[in-house]
């Protein structure tokens, strides 16, 4: 059994063929969706962050949102660019959402993906202390956001408050318990992957990953996952980690999937981001008896727990929602993924 959510980017475009045409479309389609996937028995519901740009960026509204209109599903991210976050304010925010949404929060935190603009997280206010990258920075950042996520006291409290004050050092408020074991770390190398485990985050592990070994995207996750797994045993960690990854599948069941993205064989790819080789996975799309047989050989896949498949957010709630039902009732039962009986 594995659990199965999706992931938006969040798209919005003024072009005629888009069913999201302005922010609010997004953010209130993003919401429809979460509802629809819920009735649907997905267990997750994730947003990507992205600043500068026509998708979602500041994430909490949108996962309170979420959170007050269904009762089961995950709701997390994939991911927050900590590069741009103020760890105290980000930490009141997240325990504000997770309170709301009964303790459902997954937040996936990372340093960054390739930005808009040059240096985007100047313009919020931040910049890397002398010696510092600005990945390190984003860590750092991190760092300080689980730290504040204990809730444990460490602030004075004023002699004449406005208000009584509790004994000893005060934490910040909302304090939701529980969050700090939810949180993830979106990593694309087997390092950042190792350091997550120390941190002890659970792991999510994208459609890209550092080139480190030549090999095949799925068999680099698959070890990168196994490195992590390693890692997190040799720090001491009482609980069981979660680790995701993401992928893009269609199961292709009427004429619509086919005209989107019946396209045929597709294949890993290697480029250069952030003046990284890296190595992208292939997406899937195919006849639901020939996809499983495609997913069956993705060795990162089977070493997950969690699956995120992209949804195409642009072609709106109907569709996606479609593209959602014909996973959860076509392959993910035959490949022991879900309940069988949801194929009935």
């Amino acid at each position: 059994m594995k659990k199965i959510g999706f992931l938006s980017f969040g798209h919005w475009s003024s072009s005629p063929h888009s069913a999201t045409r302005s922010a609010a479309d997004v953010l209130l389609q993003s919401i429809d969706l979460a509802v629809s996937a819920e009735e649907l028995g997905v267990d997750g519901a994730y947003f990507r962050v992205h600043h500068f740009a026509q998708q979602l960026a500041s994430p909490f509204p949108l996962l309170a949102a979420v959170g007050a209109r269904t009762k089961r599903i995950e709701i997390g991210t994939g991911v927050i660019d900590m590069r741009y976050e103020n760890p105290f304010y980000m930490a009141e925010d997240a325990g504000a959402a997770d309170l709301i949404s009964g303790g459902r929060l997954q937040l996936g935190l990372s340093r960054g993906s390739p930005e808009q603009v040059i240096d985007g997280w100047r313009h919020f206010g931040y910049a890397p202390a002398e010696g510092e990258s600005d990945a390190d920075m984003g860590r750092r950042h991190a760092e300080v956001f689980l730290e504040l996520l204990d809730g444990k006291g460490f602030a004075r409290p004023n002699p004449r408050p406005m208000f009584p004050n509790p004994p000893g050092l005060l934490r910040l408020e909302p304090h939701s318990p529980g969050l700090r074991e939810r949180i993830w770390w979106g990593s694309a190398s087997n390092a950042t992957a190792v350091w997550a485990a120390r941190m002890g985050m659970n792991l999510q592990s994208s459609t890209l990953k550092a080139d480190e070994t030549g090999e095949p995207f799925h068999v680099q996750q698959a070890r990168q996952i196994r490195a992590y797994r390693d890692a997190w045993k040799d720090a001491g960690h009482s609980r069981t980690p979660r680790v995701s990854v993401s992928r893009s599948i269609f199961a292709l069941v009427d004429d619509r999937d086919r005209a989107y993205f019946g396209r045929g064989a597709d294949s890993d790819q290697i480029g250069v981001i952030d003046n990284m080789r890296a190595v992208f996975g292939r997406s899937y799309a195919d006849e639901p008896d020939r996809l499983i047989e495609q997913l069956r050989g993705d060795e990162a896949i089977a070493e997950a727990d969690t699956l995120l498949v992209t949804v195409p957010n642009q072609l709106g709630v109907a569709y996606n929602t479609h593209v959602l039902e014909a996973l959860m009732t076509h392959v993910a039962p035959a490949l022991g993924w879900t309940d069988t009986r949801l194929a009935a």
